[in-house]
């Protein structure tokens, strides 16, 4: 069940859900809208590699704007910080930035219990458009769950996303090819 916006608000009085800055004139009858950041990153390589730590130029946006071009993978990040202990997040784009011709994810819309940091944004146009440091960009809906999680997000070893971080976050795929090390031998490969 997706949570209304008095439950949301009784979940951030009990900090189940943590949202900086939060702004009351944000949330909505069932989800929380959040602003696009002032950092993108575009990736330097023509052809990305999934097996490496690929390289990225960071951009501020202007205070005029930036125009994302279409063909052109964009990372964004949200400039609210949050936290979800009990929920499952879900990040939307929002109608207004879907009729610019703006996706802000391709795939990676669900959070997990347990995640604390910015969201970063997989961020394309299908027009040229010029978006802003600050404007609304997505909102956050947040699903209850059923059943007690035994290993939060912040808690799996295996999480890669969990240092945090206020500018966009590049793929760490690359983290998944490392070879599996046994907890006897362990010690003696560090």
């Amino acid at each position: 069940m997706i949570l209304s916006d008095t439950e949301i608000l009784e979940a951030i009085r009990k900090h189940e859900i943590v949202i900086r800055p939060f702004r009351r004139e944000c949330l909505g009858s069932n989800s929380y809208d959040v602003h696009l950041g002032p950092w993108l990153a575009t990736y330097t390589n023509g052809a990305l590699d999934a097996r490496i730590n690929n390289p990225v130029t960071e951009i501020r946006i202007p205070r005029e704007g930036y125009v994302l071009v279409p063909g052109q993978l964009y990372l964004g990040v949200t400039e609210e910080y949050t936290e979800t202990h009990a929920y499952v997040p879900f990040l939307e784009g929002k109608s207004s930035v879907g009729r610019l011709g703006i996706d802000i994810h391709s795939t990676a819309g669900k959070g997990d219990v347990g995640f604390s940091n910015y969201w970063t944004l997989e961020m394309s146009s299908k027009l040229p458009v010029r978006i802003y440091a600050g404007m609304p960009i997505g909102q956050l809906i947040y699903f209850s769950i059923s059943g007690e999680v035994r290993q939060k997000y912040g808690s799996k070893r295996s999480a890669k996303y969990r240092t945090v971080s206020d500018r966009p976050t590049p793929s760490r795929m690359y983290m998944n090819f490392r070879p599996k090390r046994s907890k006897k031998n362990w010690y003696k490969q560090r």
